[in-house]
């Protein structure tokens, strides 16, 4: 990937305060003496060379500036590194983002996903339209209360900061609207442990793309559901969904009741081809067929001694596929093995791996994230097939090329979610158990001699882009259309979704 030069310390300084700060009480105003900026406007001139610049000894200024830039940055608040004294709050600085809202739901809904829709790519008009569906999460004992909501979220204004000084402009009509929520609820009985979204094209462009969802439930089961109806709705007036389009269209049953969060639909199969693991360790492939019957391997891929936490497919490879699991190891696999074994099987973590994400801009790179707050990126190129031929147990051992490209630590809780940047090949979104989302560029670069002034800041990598503080996050998903937005959804009683579009240069 292309190198790209480290910003100076004093825009780094800056960036690192892109995040939320503490809000205290504001501090009566002290009125102070004030001194005469030009009071030695008269010196001689000896007086002037022997004081150097500014009144001050050679060096002194340099000196100076650092210690000014030290003292501010001493009092960046680092969520999951610093704590609020009483009284303290954190709020986010609006004038660090392009676009933020916040949506909240009856129930958490800790899982969920982005649906493409027919606005157009890359588009940056505001106000902004979303698409989205998500499972909810009901406390115990009430789960008959849990639903699928299939969301358009409109009227996304950006920050008013950020809108032009022109309030003629075409670009800052209706800015001013509110934002707009519109749901469908379709009931389940079981919480929504995770959801994925696929679309299948259209037969011709006057009809819509099918959008299927596959849901991981608590109760060990795969339930699919055709949105289609419930997207249409929204917009086009009088369009109403039955009871029947609430239902699933298919109830996949090969787990036999064992949850499970491992679930991924194939980018390379129009029809739709959905991966799902369980606890149990187990990975069954489903191929939806083109009558709406699905096709189901019923021998499970086998190889991991504990629960399969994420599943990828290859962005460029059909067959081939990637497993995370709380064994710790993270394998590759290959859909036309009889034998249904790993084909390549590394130890990365002495925790669980509980995340990760397939870079499709870069096919050979992996982005994981585990249990101990590391999120480290591989190159697949330098993963080897073991020796010893494909039982599980020659690959209880890390390969002695499988040292990550990059590895930080920076988070101190678990990674709960990666997510590549859908155009960015550099760009990495990761949620973490601190209550943190955080946006990386791996291509930042620092020489030796600016990577030892890290302006008082101590164990911030220089590839940290942006801190936002979120209570409970649990996923983070780029907009694919929209760059730059990022839409993460977490909860503490109450679901929260966050919209926001930080102001990084990432779009």
């Amino acid at each position: 990937m292309a190198k790209r030069p480290a910003e100076p310390v004093g825009t780094e300084s800056d960036a690192l305060k892109r995040g939320n700060r503490p809000t205290k009480p504001e501090a009566d105003d002290e009125i102070g003496d004030f001194e005469d900026e030009y009071e030695d406007e008269f010196e001689s001139e000896d007086e002037i060379f022997e004081a150097g610049v500014d009144g001050q000894p050679d060096g002194e200024p340099e000196a100076e500036e650092q210690n000014d830039a030290m003292e501010v940055d001493q009092q960046t608040f680092i969520p999951g590194r610093n704590r609020l004294a009483p009284g303290e709050t954190l709020a986010p600085d609006p004038t660090t983002y392009e676009m933020l809202h916040t949506l909240t739901t009856t129930w958490p809904c800790l899982s969920f996903d982005i649906i493409r829709d027919d606005l157009g790519d890359e588009r940056t008009a505001y106000p902004a339209t979303i698409y989205a569906v998500a499972g909810t999460q009901a406390e115990s004992g009430r789960e008959k209360e849990n639903e699928l909501m299939v969301m358009k979220l409109s009227g996304l204004s950006r920050m008013e900061q950020m809108r032009g000084d022109d309030e003629d402009s075409d670009d800052d009509d209706n800015e001013d609207a509110d934002p707009i929520l519109e749901s469908k609820s379709i009931p389940l009985s079981s919480t929504t442990n995770r959801i994925r979204a696929h679309q299948s094209p259209p037969l011709n462009s006057s009809v819509a793309p099918t959008t299927l969802t596959a849901t991981m439930t608590e109760a060990g089961q795969v339930l699919i559901h055709d949105i289609t109806p419930h997207l249409t709705s929204f917009d086009t007036p009088g369009t109403t969904v039955t009871q029947q389009q609430n239902k699933p269209t298919s109830t996949l049953r090969m787990h036999k009741g064992v949850e499970g969060y491992a679930i991924d639909w194939s980018p390379l199969v129009p029809q739709g081809k959905l991966l799902t693991g369980d606890n149990a360790g187990k990975i069954f492939v489903s191929t939806h067929n083109e009558g709406g019957s699905w096709s189901i391997d019923d021998r499970p891929f086998t190889g991991h001694e504990s629960s399969v936490e994420d599943i990828q497919w290859s962005p460029v490879e059909r067959n081939v596929f990637a497993s995370a699991s709380s064994d710790g190891t993270v394998k590759i696999w290959d859909l036309r093995s009889k034998a249904h074994k790993p084909a390549i099987g590394v130890q990365i973590s002495k925790s669980d791996v509980n995340v990760m994400t397939w870079s499709r801009q870069t096919s050979h790179l992996l982005a994981t994230g585990a249990d101990d707050g590391v999120w480290a990126v591989w190159d697949l190129r330098s993963w080897k097939p073991s020796a010893a031929g494909s039982s599980s147990s020659s690959f209880s051992t890390m390969n002695s090329n499988s040292t990550p490209v990059a590895s930080f630590n920076f988070h101190k809780e678990q990674i709960t979610s990666i997510e590549w940047h859908p155009q960015e090949d550099s760009i990495v979104a990761v949620a973490a158990g601190d209550n943190t989302l955080t946006l990386w560029d791996l291509a930042v670069e620092l020489d030796d001699e600016e990577s030892r002034d890290t302006a008082g800041v101590e164990g911030v990598p220089p590839q940290l882009l942006f801190v936002h503080y979120m209570e409970m996050i649990k996923e983070a998903h780029w907009h694919p259309q929209i760059p730059g937005v990022v839409v993460a959804t977490g909860g503490l009683g109450f679901g929260h979704v966050n919209l926001l579009f930080p102001y990084t240069g990432l779009c």
